[in-house]
């Protein structure tokens, strides 16, 4: 195989130790990188020109891409990032880039010494002890949703106390990340939840109680979506539900007005068969 396609078919980015494992001689890598087939990271590492940024940063400092940063690469619902996470090896020095959160503990999964990006068991290990709950536990859902790892699984690691608690809490049911943040937020109103209930022909994102539904809108609810939707509403309350409609915006800023509504509606009874 010829070595840049050798190395793009390893990420892009690859360690020199290995590629030479591989029967690749240090000539022929010098060739390829004088070439401008390969560029040169750091003495141990080469990349093809069009690596992934973030994968030739990691070579070059000598740190492997996890946490939020990880999840948000692996199509996790990640609600912000504002800087870089990466994991070290406990005592590694030499790394002082700005706007970069460096995790130095012991991982759950061992790493291989090829690896830029954490296993997705380190990923949610790390970021069960970085965010909030309810940030990890829609993190720790989605990735359970998308079966990128099983229950059962991360079960038998050697979990933090507050890993097994958002893993004793999450449900691969939620249909979106803003949807982890309602049952723990309601728990107090001792009232049944049900995510991802079947009603009128469609799922709605909960039912609380017996009558009451709460839809959040994400923002693809537009067009033939929406009026999807409004036919749906009506369906509901000609049927004798009720529907509190909110979005990402009402759920992730402006939680009390979200609360107040439901607290009313709970109030007059709307939550209850007729």
């Amino acid at each position: 195989m010829d070595l840049s396609a050798q190395v793009r078919a390893a990420g892009g980015v690859a360690r020199c130790t290995s590629l030479r494992a591989t029967g690749v001689s240090k000539h022929r890598i010098a060739q390829a990188v004088a070439r401008g087939e390969l560029a040169r990271v750091r003495r141990l590492w080469v990349a093809a020109p069009d690596a992934d940024p973030y994968l030739v940063a990691a070579a070059r400092e000598g740190v492997v891409l996890t946490c939020v940063t990880q999840a948000r690469r692996l199509g996790l619902w990640v609600l912000a990032e504002t800087e870089a996470h990466v994991a070290a090896k406990p005592h590694a020095g030499g790394i002082h880039d700005a706007g970069t959160r460096i995790h130095w503990g012991r991982p759950l999964i061992p790493r291989h010494p090829d690896a830029l990006v954490d296993p997705i068991e380190n990923v949610l290990g790390l970021v069960a002890e970085c965010r909030s709950f309810e940030h990890a536990l829609a993190i720790w859902e989605s990735a359970l949703r998308r079966r990128l790892v099983e229950r059962d699984a991360m079960a038998r690691l050697p979990l933090t106390a507050t890993a097994r608690r958002i893993l004793a809490a999450a449900s691969p049911f939620a249909d979106s990340g803003l949807e982890s943040f309602v049952p723990p937020r309601l728990r107090w109103m001792r009232l049944p939840i049900v995510p991802q209930a079947w009603i009128a022909g469609h799922r709605v994102d909960f039912l609380i109680g017996e009558r009451l539904v709460l839809q959040i809108d994400g923002a693809h609810h537009v067009g033939a979506q929406r009026r999807s939707d409004i036919r749906h509403d009506a369906a509901l309350m000609l049927l004798g539900y009720h529907v509190i409609r909110v979005d990402y915006v009402d759920v992730v800023e402006n939680w009390p007005r979200v609360q107040d509504l439901i607290q009313r509606a709970v109030g007059q009874g709307l939550h209850r068969a007729r």
